[in-house]
């Protein structure tokens, strides 16, 4: 089955920052699913030849100025359609029924009750809790439809059965929500009449032949950095194209301690990649010199790894690809393509790519999460080292150096990561942790050394859980681990003399400080 051909279910973005989450679920039970901006036109929605389509909520108002308003075609589609919040709303006052603000908001964990039958609640008990986020409720229906469930303030769920039209004023896609795996399932399997064969296996199939159709009898370099997500995007592009892939993993100058010789020989030895180690840090750490800004860093460090790329690959003969391990949360992090969401920051193989160049861009992975990039690796037999190995940033500790990078900072931040990574690995959980990390503060502290005083450089310990990186709470480290970590670090890390514990989640703060 080719990616044109297969069931899918097409999501329309209205902004919310569930609506990355909505994706996820529907793939985890096994259908492949979309995201598309809300004013998509409608042609390209058909064209898509999606099984079902979702509509998300969002932070708007429905009868608010400059609120976003779909193509209202999508409402003739001849398929399922689910609004979900916003997006109920939106489908409700668009086929004639009407929304007003309400006078008791509803945010939270809120108990409905089902108070008719509908396929859409096959199975979920009467009385189910559910997570609630909006200020408005539906005053009248269209004709046709009928409300299947409520809570004590406002209409819960709403169907046109005929039409196959559902709506829900909660969001299932959250955990909070008891019912919500069950509920889209029925959405899915019962409504859409979705088969659920998407896997780590199809998607391997189904990716592999689209990379021989785009590269032909032509050769690719891929940018590998000994992540899991470019080392994935390297195996799936060399099943396609055998030896006419290369590999080019590049010492910019902003990798960890000793990260440039482990890792082409862990690829060599270990994955038999055909992989040329080229040293360009002196080229990165000049165009780098007195930069501050990291959308600035972040772009210059994206620009420079293309221009690498491009010199090498014309040394290697005609190559006319470039492979990426770029993903879903690059995708949508750096170009706001997927709906009014805000662009948060430029991720260098995504918003910080050149406007021109002469390499076309290969990106296998483009569409998944880290999770699933993780259970294709699994499924390509990637040692689970490789498979569990944490997320490091494409621009390296640029962005974990705060401020100008220079070589005495990375030196200084190299040394104290170390000491990060050896104190989570030595405690066990360098595998249950998402990112943990050291980041080096542009401020210094006195402090007491030998009966002296200091005034030296302060570093931050990260450290962070999460499933995809969309979204991630800090981690409570144990304090003795924490101990040592900021002991040593004081210690054995010339130039530092406090260390401090990074403890907000995203939203609001991200993963990474630049």
């Amino acid at each position: 089955m080719s990616f044109a051909e297969r069931e899918s279910i097409l999501i329309l973005d209205f902004g919310s920052q569930y609506t990355q989450l909505i994706a996820r679920r529907i793939r985890e039970a096994g259908v492949y699913s979309e995201i598309v901006p809300f004013n998509v036109p409608y042609e390209e929605v058909v064209s898509r030849h999606p099984v079902g389509i979702v509509l998300s909520g969002g932070p708007s108002s429905v009868f608010a100025e400059g609120a976003p308003r779909a193509d209202s075609r999508v409402l003739e589609f001849s398929g399922p359609i689910l609004g979900i919040c916003y997006g109920m709303q939106w489908m409700i006052q668009t086929l004639g029924g009407d929304v007003r603000p309400s006078s008791q908001r509803e945010y939270g964990r809120t108990e409905v009750e089902v108070v008719e039958g509908s396929e859409l609640f096959r199975d979920i008990p009467r009385q189910t809790v559910v997570w609630m986020s909006h200020g408005d409720r539906i005053e009248r229906l269209p004709d046709g439809f009928r409300v299947v469930a409520r809570s004590t303030t406002t209409v819960a769920a709403v169907e046109h059965n005929e039409k196959r039209r559902y709506g829900i004023q909660f969001h299932p896609e959250v955990a909070h929500t008891e019912k919500g795996r069950e509920l889209l399932r029925n959405f899915l399997f019962r409504i859409c009449g979705c088969q659920g064969g998407w896997s780590a296996a199809s998607f391997i199939s189904e990716a592999v032949e689209a990379v021989r159709r785009q590269v032909g009898s032509g050769s690719a370099v891929c940018g590998l950095s000994g992540g899991v997500d470019s080392t994935v995007a390297a195996l799936l592009v060399q099943r396609a194209i055998g030896d006419r892939l290369t590999c080019l993993f590049v010492d910019n100058g902003l990798l960890r301690k000793n990260e440039f010789n482990e890792v082409l020989e862990l690829c060599r030895e270990h994955l038999h990649l055909n992989v040329r180690g080229v040293d360009a840090s002196q080229r990165f750490l000049r165009r780098l010199r007195d930069v501050e800004d990291p959308e600035q860093k972040r772009k210059i460090i994206g620009e420079e790894f293309i221009r690498v790329f491009e010199e090498e690959a014309s040394r290697l003969g005609p190559v006319d690809f470039l492979v990426q391990g770029t993903l879903y949360p690059d995708v949508i992090e750096s170009v706001s393509v997927r709906g009014p969401s805000a662009v948060i920051k430029s991720h260098h193989n995504v918003g910080g790519l050149p406007e021109r160049m002469r390499l076309t861009l290969i990106e296998p992975l483009r569409e998944l999460f880290k999770d699933e990039v993780r259970k294709v690796g699994r499924e390509l037999g990637l040692p689970e080292p490789f498979v569990t190995r944490q997320p490091f940033p494409g621009p390296g500790l640029a962005v974990r150096i705060i401020g100008a990078v220079t070589e005495d900072r990375l030196h200084v931040l190299r040394e104290a990561d170390a000491v990060v990574q050896q104190e989570i690995r030595a405690a066990g959980l360098y595998e249950d942790i998402w990112q943990s990390f050291a980041v080096l503060l542009p401020i210094r502290s006195v402090g007491v050394m030998g009966d002296s005083r200091t005034y030296e450089s302060v570093v931050a310990v990260r450290a962070v859980e999460s499933l995809d990186g969309m979204t991630a709470d800090w981690v409570r480290l144990p304090y003795d681990v924490l101990t040592r970590i900021s002991s040593r670090i004081v210690n054995e890390v010339q130039g530092v003399n406090r260390v401090v514990y990074d403890v907000s989640s995203k939203p609001p703060s991200t993963i990474e400080w630049e």
